[in-house]
Parts: C-alpha cells; structure tokens; sequence
C-alpha cells in the first residue's frame, strides 16, 4: 500500500513517537510510506516577509532546520507542507490510505481529493480538552473516517458517545528488546520515577504533591524523572529530582530499572505508554485510574490504582509498595513484568496494518454498494 501519514508538527512527545513505530513498521513490511507535516511559523520579521512572497519559503526552512522528532533516523520520508498550520492538497501524494493523527489533522483528511486515499483516523486520546475547540474537536469522531484507537477505553467511548461500533483496536506496546532488566531486588535507598510533562491532563501537580508527602515520611528518598521540556514546574521539589531532558530511550530504560516504583498522577490518558514501559522493565506502578493502567493493574499484584486527584492516596499506595518486605517487592515486580510481557509492537503494527487495509477495503465497498466485516 502507499500510506500518507499526517502528523500535527515535529516533537518527541508520546502521540509522535507512536506514529513513527507504526511507519518504520508499515516501511518494514513493504508498504511504501510518506509522513506529511505543516513547517513550524516563520520567526521574525524577515521570514514572515519571505514567506509572504515566496510561499514554499516556510517549507524551505523547516526542512533545512528540522525540529528534532520521533521520525528522525526513522528512514521514513518526511515532507513539510507548504504553508504553516495546515496540510492542503498539493502537499499529499496520491495514495492509498492517508493516516490522520490528532483531530485537526482529521479535518485535513476529510478535505483532500479521493485521489489520496481512503481516510483513516488514528485516535490516541478523546481530544476535548478545553484549550480546544471542543466541537470541532467532537465532530472528527463522527465524520466519514475509519477510526482506529489505541485502547479499550477509547473504542468504548467511540461506541457509546459517538455511535461509532466498527473501531479497531490497536494497543500501544513495548519494545522489549530496548525495555527490560533482569530479576532485582528493591534499590538500597529508596527510589521513585515519574514523567514530567507541563499539559495539566498529566497531572505532575498531583504527582509533586505525593512526593512531598513521601519525603516527609521516607527523608532518604531518591526521585528520578525525565521529559521532554525543562523541568520549570516542580517547585521546591527542583533540588531533589534528578531531571533528565529528552534523554535517549536506553537512558530511560536505565531510569525505569534504577526506580522501585513508577507513579503517575494522570487525570486523563489516551493510553500512558511510560507505565507500560515501566512494567517491562520490572517496576511496580502506582497509577490513577486513567487509561491503560485502569485495564491492567490489579491492586497489590502488580501496582496499585488511586483516584484522579488524590495526592494523599497516591503517596500512601507509594508508601505500601516501598515498605514492602523484600520478597513481596520481588513477586510484585516480577508481576509488573508478566503484565508488559505479552505487548509487542511486531502485534499491534500487524493490527495496524490489517486496520488500514480495511479502510481501503471499506472505501471499495463502499463504491459498490458493499460491506466489508472485521477479519
């Protein structure tokens, strides 16, 4: 198949990363594929006055100076559009699926010609946030698209809210050959990990506020973290975290190994892939009941779930794993690994795959009055 992906901009954020696995995958397999992204804004007076006459310019420039992305060394063709803020027509090849990514790229899709593909609709979160425009937003989740999520929950809300009943189920994954760490005991001195991020759904404010309380209770207490931005929000914790910006993945490997404990403080997820990844890597979760943790721990098997909001709940649930005795901490982290164990990327990118030729297939049916069912 010739498959177009339409990404939203260039960032190491989760959605991205996802995106450019299942591309590698998709070129891996003999798809022919192409990932379409709107160049960043001209910056300064000078590069609005060029743009303003030569409008490939902003194109020009981002592809000169690219923003560093999940794509990068992926071997996947990467093109900017012409113009900043969108994707039009002349810069989508002809295709036969054309991959939208985040609502505002849905609208891009259902926009294009027949002629560059049957429009599919990758869903890695419900976007109604409020610093969206939440209708626009709402009205992707019922349009004339093949939608594709990335969790249970998702094609559930697909299903009730939207009326959407043929959405096919793609999990997130793990690579295990860059995710794992042999049998181990709890660390000397006792060590937490976290996500920072500065989108409030994340919920790192909950997250400071848990890590205070285990402080107060654990003065020894270790706290690792890494993101993607500078670590600006963390308050009079910023002495006491070990912060690592947009490191390497083996680097976040050894982060995720080094903890006895993985907390997230999410009050909404599409999926959550650092807890996911955490659990490869042998590290119990303690999580909100958001996303894929909702689905997957069991309280006191392999991490625990508190409510949306509740610091106190977080750093006691924290509490219990770290003062487990020895042993206890060694089932349950031999737990958190049999849970991550049977999610493979080579899966989910077969799933993907066989997603998009049903939106190929559904289109085809569509021309001839047919139906195409769910293999």
């Amino acid at each position: 198949m010739r498959i177009t992906f339409l990404l939203p901009s260039l960032d190491v954020g989760g959605g991205i990363r996802v995106a450019s696995i299942h591309a590698r995958a998709l070129q891996r397999r003999g798809h022919h594929v192409v990932a379409v992204v709107p160049p960043p804004a001209p910056r300064g007076l000078g590069g609005r006055v060029r743009a303003l006459f030569d409008p490939d310019a902003p194109s020009r420039a981002a592809a000169f100076n690219r923003p560093p992305s999940h794509f990068d060394g992926s071997g996947v063709e990467l093109r900017f559009a012409a113009r900043p803020g969108r994707i039009d027509t002349r810069d989508v090849p002809d295709a036969d699926v054309v991959v939208a990514t985040w609502w505002e790229t849905a609208e891009w899709a259902l926009a294009l010609p027949e002629s560059k593909g049957a429009r599919a609709y990758f869903v890695q979160h419900h976007e109604v946030f409020d610093y969206l425009p939440v209708e626009r937003a709402r009205r992707t989740y019922t349009a004339p698209l093949h939608r594709i999520a990335i969790a249970q929950w998702l094609v559930d809300v697909l299903a009730r809210e939207y009326g959407d009943h043929d959405v096919d189920l793609v999990p997130n994954a793990v690579d295990h050959t860059l995710f794992h760490a042999p049998a181990r005991g709890r660390q000397p001195r006792p060590t937490v990990g976290f996500l920072y991020s500065t989108a409030d759904f994340k919920g790192v404010d909950v997250t400071v506020a848990a890590l205070r309380r285990l402080r107060a209770a654990l003065p020894e207490l270790r706290i690792l973290a890494f993101g993607s931005k500078p670590a600006e929000g963390l308050g009079d914790l910023h002495e006491a975290v070990e912060y690592r910006c947009q490191p390497p993945q083996e680097s976040i490997r050894e982060l995720y190994a080094s903890c006895d404990l993985w907390l997230t403080a999410s009050r909404s997820e599409g999926f959550n892939l650092p807890a996911l990844e955490a659990m490869a890597c042998r590290t119990p979760v303690v999580s909100t009941r958001t996303g894929w943790p909702l689905e997957a721990i069991v309280d006191g098997v392999n991490g625990h779930l508190v409510p949306i909001d509740d610091a106190a709940a977080l750093a006691e649930r924290a509490l219990q794993i770290l003062r487990l005795p020895a042993v206890d901490w060694e089932r349950m982290s031999a737990q958190a690994h049999a849970t991550a164990e049977p999610h493979s990327w080579e899966r989910s990118s077969e799933l993907f795959e066989r997603a998009l030729q049903r939106a190929t297939g559904k289109r085809a049916a569509a021309r001839h009055g047919g139906a195409v069912h769910a293999a």
